[in-house]
């Protein structure tokens, strides 16, 4: 009996380890992001392009929307949007927050607001949305991310937005410059599902062959979209993840004490 105990013993901590591991994948990454104090959100999404996350807090009786958008840009340089678009599907029309890295040197990325009405170039000044746009700021996360946050006032009643995002690699005068059209920044857009908290993919046109010879604002009917991965609340992935553990821990326990 005494010579099988260590060996279920390391049986017991594989399991442990096991339920870890998939704990921590269970929460997504979004869930793993560290804020600066002051900034939490009942809510995550790991998004299906591009690499970002949205992180969203909205407050149903006011129609408020909490949103903290984190990816990385195309360049050292570069700059990221989140947009939501009220008219349709992709970046036509879209009421965007974009965070421009190379627009103050060494210091936070400066946030801008512009309505996308065409495939024109975008200036350095903002121009105003549609939807009246607070606490906007930015700042630098790990691995060359840029955190945006800003809060939007919706339309009363509203449950569903649609969504665009997009990185871009360069700056010229206070203006994004024109993004990639790649497979992934051409699906970057989905629908938010605000009372549901989750995401469902926007349905796409048929695709076009090139791509418009636009702005940063840009892009093109994309292909079959990807399922992005479902909405999280942080503290609830986390809560399910400890449960786990917790009761390998608790048996491992039991097991101890009768041998």
């Amino acid at each position: 009996m005494a010579s099988t105990v260590p060996r279920h013993i390391a049986m017991l901590v594989l399991v442990l380890a096991a339920a870890s591991t998939r704990a921590a994948s269970a929460a997504g990454a979004c869930a793993a992001e560290k804020f600066p104090a002051g900034k939490t959100y009942a809510t995550c999404s790991d998004l299906p392009q591009l690499g970002a996350a949205l992180h969203w807090t909205y407050d149903e009786s006011k129609s408020s929307l909490s949103v903290a958008f984190v990816a990385a840009p195309a360049g050292p340089n570069g700059w990221v949007a989140w947009a939501l678009n009220p008219t349709g599907e992709g970046m036509a029309g879209a009421q965007a927050l974009v965070a421009l890295k190379g627009s103050s040197a060494g210091g936070a990325p400066a946030v801008k607001t512009y309505n996308i009405t065409g495939y024109v170039p975008l200036g350095g000044a903002s121009t105003p949305i549609a939807f009246p746009a607070t606490d906007l700021a930015a700042d630098s996360g790990s691995g060359g991310k840029i955190r945006l946050y800003g809060k939007l006032q919706l339309k009363k009643g509203t449950t569903a937005v649609n969504q665009v995002w997009q990185v871009g690699t360069s700056v010229t005068g206070g203006a994004p410059d024109k993004h990639a059209f790649s497979a992934g920044n051409l699906a970057a857009k989905a629908k938010l599902v605000l009372s549901g908290k989750a995401t469902a993919p926007a349905p796409s046109p048929a695709p076009v062959a090139g791509g418009p010879a636009g702005s940063a604002g840009s892009d093109a009917g994309a292909g079959a979209a990807t399922t992005p991965a479902a909405g999280k609340s942080a503290s609830g992935a986390a809560s399910v993840g400890v449960s786990s553990v917790a009761l390998v821990a608790l048996a491992l326990m039991g097991f101890l004490a009768v041998v």
